[in-house]
This record gives structure tokens, C-alpha cells and sequence, in this order.
């Protein structure tokens, strides 16, 4: 059982983070609740616990299950990732980990990546509204997007609209190394 301060930080949280992802205002979220702005800036800093009836009209206008807005997180502050945990995927030339994750409120995976002179990698579309951004640490990249090649050197970074196939290319002569970002938006059920 939880006490009522983590409940009440994990509505804050929660209200927040569905608000955020769907690009609402505060403004906007009252309109839709029939809940005032005062009381959406009290919920959101943790000040007040609300009523059933408020966070139903919150979850309604939201498009979530009143349970989603009570759901303590399993997920600590803080989680650091041991290196026997993280994910690799090694094919040839071409090897990359999965540093780390999360999945709310938006899906984000951290990627540490090496490409061999000559080697490459097809990226398929991702869902639509994802976005990766990187810098590279050592080499080049060709980042193909669209047929369109990128010239990518050390120390220089890109962001690029994933949600269309791609293609992370070394055509130098060193091994090439990137860190990669790759934030894809959560599913938002119809309103």
C-alpha cells in the first residue's frame, strides 16, 4: 500500500506527462476538464490530492483510465544501467548497444554505435512522429534519409525525422563511432 504523498506525486507526475505529450496547454487541458487551471497547477505540483470526480474528468479529457493517473511508477529516479545488462547487437562490421531505455512517457533508447570502414546499416521507419539525434565520436557517417545523403564528421551532431527508411553508412577509412537517441512517441488513443 502506498502512502498518500507518493500517490498524490505520482498524479502530478502522471498528469503532467499526458498533458505534456499531448502538446496541451494548461489552459487547454480546463477547457476540455471543466476542471479550472488553478486546480490542473495545484495537481501538477503535488499540492493537492484530488477528488475521484476530478481525476475523472481529467482522464476523460486526457483519453486515460483514472488508473493511469494513480500508477505509482516502478521506475526509480534514478536507475543505473551495469554494463552486464546492456544490449548488443553485433553483425560483422556493424555492432551497437542498447545502453539504455524508457518507455514513459515517451519511448526513448540510448545507443552506443560502431561501424567498420566499408560497412553499413538499414534503418526501417520507425513509427510516425520518431525522432533520432546523434553525434559522432570518431569517423564519418553517411546518414541517408530519403535517398539523400548527409555528411556527418566528428564532433558534428543531427536530428532527422526517423519514421521513413535510412541508412548509417562508414564509407571512411577509420571505424567509425556515434552515440544515437531515438525518441518515439507513446500510441494517443483517439480523442
Amino acid at each position: 500500500m502506498e502512502d498518500p504523498a507518493t500517490i498524490t506525486q505520482a498524479i502530478a507526475n502522471n498528469v503532467r506527462a499526458q498533458r505534456s505529450h499531448r502538446g496541451l496547454t494548461l489552459d487547454a487541458l480546463a477547457a476540455r476538464s471543466g476542471v479550472s487551471r488553478g486546480m490542473l497547477v495545484q495537481i501538477e505540483q503535488g499540492r493537492t490530492n484530488p477528488s475521484i470526480s476530478t481525476l475523472t474528468r481529467i482522464a476523460s479529457a486526457l483519453g486515460v483510465t483514472v488508473a493511469g493517473l494513480v500508477e505509482v511508477s516502478d521506475v526509480p529516479v534514478v536507475r543505473v544501467i551495469d554494463r552486464s545488462d546492456v544490449v548488443t547487437f553485433d553483425q560483422g562490421g556493424v555492432r551497437a548497444r542498447l545502453l539504455v531505455g524508457a518507455e514513459r512517457p515517451t519511448i526513448l533508447e540510448l545507443w552506443d554505435w560502431r561501424l567498420a570502414p566499408g560497412e553499413h546499416h538499414d534503418g526501417d521507419a520507425h513509427p510516425a512522429g520518431t525522432r533520432e539525434m546523434l553525434t559522432v565520436l570518431a569517423g564519418e557517417l553517411t546518414l541517408t534519409v530519403y535517398g539523400k545523403d548527409h555528411l556527418v564528421r566528428a564532433d558534428d551532431a543531427v536530428l532527422f525525422t526517423a519514421d521513413r527508411p535510412h541508412r548509417y553508412a562508414n564509407r571512411g577509412q577509420e571505424e567509425l563511432r556515434l552515440v544515437m537517441v531515438v525518441a518515439e512517441p507513446r500510441q494517443v488513443p483517439d480523442q
